[in-house]
């Protein structure tokens, strides 16, 4: 009888059988154990991880000189960042916690670490628009500017009354609110003071274009006093419409050699800005911008005026008028006359309108 033996039981294939499953049980295991780890890295980095107020995009603002610690109260207090964790660990792989950038921020809802950290490290920072008009004077500018930026209103006002600095950049403190041009500019929000002046004398040139400055030359003016002369046209109407009538009146004194008896200058000079009638004795208070008692222009402008006075004053009416007075309508448009005879008359029936409804002063 003959015997076949297979050798498969042997001790010898049975070790090597079960090593084979063993290498394949723990590939297994390390793939699966991949598997979750990229997963897992997977949901840290790309899944949705911001959470805005009502769904909606918001800004955030990152201060000069911040650091991460404060970049994760400013984010955790409004409970923007959902899984904090995951956002903190993603953030030290990719090294953002020495790299914060200082700026405004528009973070949308949804935004997954990834997103939000790259935004943040990048600098991109969405600019903001900065709007300043019905300025009086540069501390009212400060105040306006320094809550549209990071710089607050007493840096910037420190600089604009900065006698030094204001004589190496060509102006004086009366004069330099002549170098604003009121309008909307786009700035980056962590722009400090120094800066924001800059570019405003920058935007001054820009808007000094050679047709401007060749009719402020027709004029015999200057252009800041072009602006000194637009800033008492901006007190006077906020009808653009006639402003040119007014500038033309105003232009006609000077000519003449007449004294330019602007009343919002007395209330400039007084400094009560609730004056509603300007009173003879108004007219004899003593300052070099009471245009009742001197001649010329005043040293600086009672205002910052708007781009339409300025234009209006380069573009003047053509006129024979040397008075004008509101109307009694209390429209807020004026009379105009040539003759003191004829203003007289206009200037009377204003002072009854205003007596009717009561206000003397």
């Amino acid at each position: 009888m003959t015997y076949y033996h297979s050798g498969y039981g042997t001790p010898r294939k049975k070790r090597k059988n079960r090593f084979r499953k063993f290498l394949l049980w723990f590939f297994l295991i390390i793939i699966l154990g991949l598997a979750v780890a990229a997963y897992y890295i997977y949901h840290i980095v790309f899944t949705p991880n911001v959470w805005t107020p009502e769904g909606k995009e918001i800004s955030v603002y990152i201060p000069t000189g911040s650091d991460f610690e404060d970049v994760k109260v400013i984010l955790y207090s409004k409970g923007l960042v959902i899984h904090r964790k995951n956002f903190e660990w993603l953030s030290q792989k990719k090294r953002y916690p020495s790299r914060v950038v200082a700026g405004r921020y528009i973070l949308k809802p949804g935004m997954s670490n990834n997103e939000l950290i790259d935004l943040l490290r990048s600098g991109n920072q969405v600019p903001v628009h900065v709007i300043f008009n019905n300025v009086r004077n540069i501390y009212q500018l400060a105040g306006i500017v320094g809550r549209q930026i990071e710089a607050d209103s007493a840096s910037i006002a420190n600089v604009l009354s900065d006698t030094n600095y204001l004589r190496r950049i060509g102006y004086t403190p009366q004069s330099i609110p002549t170098a604003f041009i009121p309008n909307t500019y786009d700035f980056y929000w962590n722009t400090d003071a120094k800066t924001f002046v800059e570019r405003m004398l920058k935007e001054h040139d820009k808007f000094w274009t050679d047709e401007r400055k060749a009719k402020a030359a027709k004029l015999k003016l200057s252009p800041e006093e072009v602006i000194i002369l637009a800033s008492i046209v901006e007190k006077e109407t906020n009808k653009n419409d006639e402003k040119p009538a007014i500038a033309g009146v105003y232009i006609n004194r000077m000519k003449y050699g007449w004294r330019l008896q602007a009343d919002p200058t007395v209330v400039y000079a007084i400094g009560d800005f609730n004056i509603r009638r300007v009173l003879n004795v108004h007219k004899e208070y003593d300052s070099p911008y009471n245009t009742y008692k001197h001649l010329g222009l005043p040293p600086g402008p009672i205002c910052i005026p708007s781009i339409a006075s300025i234009d209006a004053v380069l573009n003047y009416q053509k006129n024979d008028y040397f008075f004008f007075c509101a109307k009694d309508d209390l429209s807020g448009y004026h009379t105009f006359a040539k003759t003191n005879a004829q203003h007289r008359k206009n200037a009377k029936k204003y002072q009854e309108a205003l007596n009717k409804i009561k206000i003397y002063k």
